[in-house]
């Protein structure tokens, strides 16, 4: 996969989804850049910060993606991939449904996934070094290119969605001890039900999870 590096962007998802409307950009392709000053976080909130975090951006076609995976559950896909190349890395991180990256009790970063026609564009912050946007780092020694390359790796493996949500489903206990935006409310996931494809069920109303 193409890696297009800057300096500095206002958002690497911005940019990445402007290039591929003007047919500057194919993908597959990532953007990374090692500051971003206006970037897109969820529910749109901001996403910006200095040297040594984690900015970055990939676009996939839909026909390479596993043809298990429920789009509705990108972000989980994109996400826990994420996750697993981190712990492969040595860190200590898990994932809150469904896109929020957490050291222990604290967030350390999320993704964004958006689709553009036949193109899944997926953003990806993370706190590697540095506090910032109002939560924690994981103080890493990672360098953000390698983690990308290493993210990129694993990813294009393409593992089924089955495979990704078995292990998910462990993980997914954690969350219970906190709650996610819904419609602008906040909704418990203390007595919600993972569904297999990535939604829940939350005092009996489906829950998609497409950030």
């Amino acid at each position: 996969m193409e890696i297009v590096s800057f300096k500095t962007l206002a958002s690497t998802q911005k940019y990445l989804i402007e290039q591929l409307h003007r047919g500057k950009l194919q993908a597959p392709v990532a953007v990374i850049t090692s500051e971003q000053h206006n970037g897109v976080g969820s529910r749109d909130n901001e996403w910006s910060g200095g040297e040594g975090n984690f900015f970055a951006s990939l676009a996939i076609r839909l026909d390479e993606l596993p043809e298990d995976l429920p789009l509705s559950s990108a972000s989980i896909y994109f996400s826990f991939i994420m996750k697993k190349t981190l712990v492969s890395l040595g860190e200590n991180i898990w994932l809150k449904w469904p896109n929020d990256f957490y050291k222990n009790g604290d967030k350390v970063g999320g993704t964004i996934t958006k689709k553009i026609n036949n193109i899944l564009v997926c953003g990806i912050g993370i706190n590697l070094k540095n506090s910032q946007n109002g939560y924690r780092a994981l103080q890493s020694d990672i360098s953000p290119e390698s983690l990308l390359e290493n993210y990129l790796l694993a990813l294009q493996k393409f593992p089924k969605w089955k495979q990704i949500f078995s292990e998910y489903e462990v993980e997914f206990e954690l969350s219970r001890k906190f709650s996610v935006h819904i419609e602008n409310y906040q909704k418990s996931l203390a007595d919600a039900c993972l569904q297999p494809d990535g939604s829940l069920i939350i005092e009996e109303e489906r829950v998609y999870s497409l950030r």
